[in-house]
């Protein structure tokens, strides 16, 4: 054995149990199998900017909006000329006491059920039509749609209530209706409004849907067609199966933001319609809050709105993990 012949070894050993390793360069390098925590603590610290900023964004009002609602907050209160009363659960039960809001929920839900399903109809349908025609007649669909989707929510229900004005739109005058009022009844104006929302809606969901039928394989439709499917069955048993985590997406975000409609309906209806009879969530809650200066109150009707929109979430993703869906 050669002097020092046992030092060089000693340096070159390799340490197992430690989880290191000393290479021929000499620097330590540690194995993730002895730090089990940063296989999940690395993209924890990716995500943590945006995390915080989400936090500050949403988490604070959610807070500020369920601390409001347990407690009697009025515009007394508010000018400092009586002080803020803990009440608990008082305006939740005052909320559920009340007729109008039951009904006013069930409108909620109708409308924005019908709103989700047209929107979802109409943008898959587009987005099947911009696979089939050519770039100039694509790109000028394409440009329509954006435009429609960055119009203002208050620009467009302004728009859309000159198209259909009784005296000078022309939609009347086209279908012969003469000083026929769209927003007079209920469910005419509710049925104008759908319009408006699906005009403003269906560009988000047309280009998410054509983006994942243009990463489909063309050799899968290919197949499909030659096997002798028509159009409506490859979109069935071929394009929505494969697409559904995109579509699971688009209409969660539908229903979000269909349930939370208020631009639209106090624009277009005047505040909720005659006698409130086109009011939804949104317009009842501002209308408890600001109208009516129960600003607990309001709060307490945000607050279930927000649990009603996160149970339908839930819910939805639940059915789809029980079927195996990975989103």
């Amino acid at each position: 054995m050669t002097p020092g012949g046992s030092g060089l070894a000693v340096r070159r050993r390799v340490r197992v149990r430690g989880g290191w390793s000393r290479p021929r360069g000499g620097s330590r390098k540690f194995s993730t199998a002895s730090r089990p925590w940063a296989s999940w603590s690395t993209p924890w610290l990716y995500l943590a900017p945006a995390l915080v900023v989400l936090g500050g964004l949403l988490l604070y009002p959610i807070y500020q909006l369920g601390l409001i609602s347990v407690f009697r907050y009025t515009q007394a209160q508010v000018s400092g000329g009586e002080p803020t009363a803990f009440v608990g659960f008082g305006n939740y039960s005052d909320v559920f006491s009340d007729g109008e809001f039951w009904s006013v929920l069930l409108a909620t839900v109708l409308f924005a059920a019908a709103c989700v399903v047209s929107t979802l109809v109409v943008g898959c349908a587009l987005a099947v039509l911009l696979t089939r025609v050519r770039a100039l007649p694509r790109l000028v669909l394409m440009l329509a749609a954006l435009g429609a989707w960055a119009t203002p929510a208050v620009t467009g229900s302004t728009v859309w209530l000159f198209l259909f004005d009784p005296d000078f739109g022309p939609v009347n005058r086209l279908l012969g209706l003469g000083d026929h009022s769209w927003t007079y009844g209920r469910y005419s104006a509710f049925f104008l409004v759908l319009l408006e929302v699906v005009w403003c809606s269906f560009p988000f969901v047309m280009v998410t849907v054509y983006a994942g039928i243009r990463a489909v394989p063309s050799e899968v439709l290919e197949a499909a067609a030659l096997d002798g499917a028509s159009q409506w069955r490859i979109w069935r048993s071929v394009l929505a199966p494969m697409l559904r985590p995109i579509l699971t997406v688009v209409t969660i975000q539908s229903v979000i933001w269909d349930f939370k409609v208020f631009t639209q309906i106090y624009v277009m209806t005047g505040g909720g319609g005659i006698a409130g009879q086109n009011l939804v969530l949104n317009v009842y809650a501002y209308q408890q809050a600001f109208a009516s200066s129960q600003y607990g109150l309001g709060a307490a009707i945000g607050v279930v709105t927000l649990l009603v929109l996160l149970a339908v979430t839930l819910v939805h993703l639940r059915l789809l993990h029980r079927q195996g869906e990975e989103l």
